[in-house]
């Protein structure tokens, strides 16, 4: 400031001279709040006014550049009489940018009502605003503005327009803007890759990925991060190891966000050998890096590992997050520490105050249900501090199911038909029950009431990757090329599963038939063909890994567990509820499904 003190007199000739100075030195201040509020005193001080158009725009670009507080920059937006759009757009980027994002599209409609003609920067900001609070309508109103103004054909407002749109869900919107673009950028090709991604559209993804990579478009670590994204939610293992390799050989493997999003692949492919490795050779972790493999370890049944890891975690200095928490209390669950996982709870309180989530109180309801204290289990439900959602109560139904507990299934049942009633599995849970105990006409009660209120049974199918393709089986599938030779192998599946002393488990059919043929429709369920197929198709000794979007039944769990053991291969089952590790006939969830 002593520069500026050698001109210290109050003439209004110098005023010229000290607003450049003090804009020299805000634009210097990039790095220090101290200093920008320094300023800022000086030029108050010395007759500048915060109606200065050229005063108030550098004060409010330094501010928003330093992520400074929004309340300050407001301050002084709202003593510029007549602020230029710079100064606007500046306004609706520190919005954008910031924790409450909505202050930005009031900007902008104020903006408008004000009659301040946009430019081309001003779209992008309000649209990432209300891409982040999911304004629909808001969104299709901007969009309607840039076709008025003609800024629809710019690139800028195109890709945030794409980002918009697979933002809010809208992913098949994102993809026909993009489609409309003349030049398609990386930003284009991640924002509408992203956008299929987000809302668990994996082939769409990979098949946009494949046409950007045949047209010559370098992907980066967003593309990656996405490419992963996709490859874990179809369990397409093989893909995953190919964008592995081409991270390795172009240097990708130092991105942390996308060497994170490569472990949680390979976590969610039930590969947690190959996740440990990519941790182990990280470079930089974060606390992303071990809650993503201490959840990966639990989901997958290693929970002894899971809370290892995280001791080790502590020790090293890293803090917890209410995400690293749901992995060490599902690793809990999954161990049977009822004791510990309730030490854990309250730790997470009192020592990191981290103040639980529903995801929290699902994972101790979890806890208690593979314990088998489901009466405690509800009577948890019930005290809890929070609205139980369907969640919690489904996954009591299904401990409920697992212990033979009818009558508190029934009462469980009972919540669900508040919250969800129209959801297929609890009505499948309960019929289980009733089926078990022989009750056919509660089976049959169910059935009718399924059909008089429109609900229908989502058809389970089976993923498994082979030969760069994801295939689809679903129960007493055949329209695949080699479905002569799948069902030549189920005989024979079954065939040597009989001499290992497997009886089929047929007390969950839920249909009152013969025995015999109970057993036919165990025989031709989805995740077996799926086997059958691989079996025939592999090379023996290779693993086998399967997504199944419905839970694993009862038959389908035994006679996997005989496979691994017979045909001496590793099978690893991702399905609705965890993952399933089977080796040499037996399963890493401890028969609790």
């Amino acid at each position: 400031m002593n520069d500026m003190q050698s001109h210290n007199n109050s003439g209004e000739s110098t005023k010229p001279y000290i607003l450049k100075k003090c804009i020299a030195l805000l634009l210097s201040c990039a790095s220090s709040t101290y200093k920008f509020k320094q300023v800022h005193a000086f030029s108050i001080r010395r007759g500048i006014p915060l109606s200065s158009p050229e005063m108030g725009k550098y004060l409010i670009f330094s501010l928003v550049s330093l992520s400074g507080p929004m309340r300050y920059a407001q301050k002084i937006f709202n003593q510029i009489q007549f602020p230029n759009i710079f100064t606007w757009n500046t306004m609706i980027r520190g919005y954008a940018e910031s924790e409450n994002p909505y202050p930005a599209i009031e900007i902008h409609n104020k903006m408008c009502v004000n009659s301040v003609a946009p430019d081309t920067h001003t779209y992008p900001f309000v649209l990432k605003a209300i891409a982040k609070v999911i304004d629909v309508r808001e969104g299709e109103k901007v969009h309607c503005i840039t076709i008025r103004n003609g800024f629809e054909s710019l690139v800028f407002v195109q890709n945030s327009l794409v980002h918009f749109y697979g933002a809010i869900g809208q992913a098949e919107n994102a993809h026909k803007v993009f489609e409309e673009m003349s030049d398609k950028n990386l930003v284009a090709w991640n924002s509408v890759i992203n956008g299929y991604a987000l809302n668990s559209r994996p082939n769409e993804t990979l098949t946009l990925y494949r046409r950007m990579v045949f047209e010559g478009v370098k992907p980066d670590g967003f593309t990656l991060v996405s490419l992963l994204t996709a490859s874990a939610e179809l369990g397409a293992l093989d893909l995953g190891r190919r964008a592995h390799v081409f991270m390795l050989k172009v240097g990708l493997d130092k991105n942390l966000h996308a060497a994170n999003a490569l472990l949680d692949l390979y976590a969610k492919c039930g590969n947690v050998k190959e996740a440990e490795q990519v941790f182990d050779e990280l470079e930089e972790d974060s606390v992303v890096s071990w809650t993503s493999l201490i959840v990966g370890l639990a989901v997958n049944g290693f929970g002894e590992r899971a809370l290892e890891l995280f001791k080790e975690m502590e020790r090293k200095g890293f803090v917890p997050t209410e995400i690293t928490f749901v992995g060490v209390l599902y690793a809990c669950s999954h161990c049977g520490l009822v004791d510990k996982g309730f030490a854990y709870f309250e730790r997470m309180q009192k020592e990191f105050g981290i103040k639980p989530k529903i995801e929290h109180y699902g994972c101790m309801v979890d806890l208690l249900g593979r314990a088998g204290l489901v009466e405690k289990a509800y009577k948890y439900i019930t005290d809890m501090p929070l609205q139980p959602n369907a969640v919690i109560w489904r996954t009591l139904l299904g401990a409920c199911s697992i212990h033979g507990h009818l009558a508190l299934a029934e009462m469980t049942r009972n919540h669900l038909k508040l919250l969800e009633p129209k959801h297929s599995g609890d009505y499948v849970l309960l019929s289980n029950l009733y089926a078990a105990e022989r009750r056919w006409s509660d089976v049959h009660k169910l059935r009718r009431t399924m059909l008089k209120e429109g609900v229908k049974k989502v058809p389970g199918h089976s993923l498994v990757e082979l030969g760069n393709r994801v295939h689809e089986f679903v129960m007493g599938d055949r329209t695949h090329p080699k479905t002569e030779a799948i069902y030549t192998m189920l005989v024979e599946m079954t065939r040597l599963l009989r001499l290992e002393g497997y009886v089929p488990h047929t007390s969950n059919v839920l249909a009152d038939i013969e025995e015999e043929e109970k057993e036919t429709a165990l025989a031709y369920h989805s995740e077996k063909i799926a086997i059958a197929f691989m079996l025939i198709s592999t090379p023996p000794g290779t693993s086998i890994r399967i997504v199944k979007n419905l839970r694993v039944c009862a038959d389908c769990h035994l006679a996997i567990k005989l496979i691994s053991k017979v045909f001496d291969r590793e099978i690893v089952v991702r399905d609705r509820s965890r993952f399933h590790h089977f080796t040499n006939g037996s399963c890493s969830c401890k028969d609790y499904w």
